[in-house]
């Protein structure tokens, strides 16, 4: 299976990246190799991650250093949606999503 990068998600890892860039660029690369290497194990392993379903039926995430990588699965490809501090308030991010 292949992984893609919604634009949430890249704009996500953005604002991460901007974060670490200003405060310790070592930890933000390895912040990035560690991103990848669960990107890849999330796309040879869909279901490693626990499910978000009251958020969205087909949500499911997996942590990465205090944060959240959110992803789809779908039949050939699993699609990362975003990339959102678990500190946040999940409930109302995913809110606006329903609202569009």
């Amino acid at each position: 299976m292949e992984y893609f990068i919604a634009k949430e998600a890249s704009q996500d890892l953005d604002e991460i990246l901007d974060y670490f860039l200003v405060r310790n660029i070592n930890a933000g690369e390895i912040f990035i190799q560690e991103f990848n290497k669960k990107c890849q194990n999330i796309a040879q392993f869909p279901n490693i991650g626990r499910s978000y379903s009251k958020f969205d039926a087909s949500l499911r995430g997996i942590g990465l250093d205090g944060y959240i990588i959110f992803y789809r699965v779908f039949e050939d490809s699993v699609v990362i949606v975003r990339v959102i501090s678990g500190y946040r308030d999940l409930k109302s991010i995913f809110a606006d999503v329903d609202d569009e």
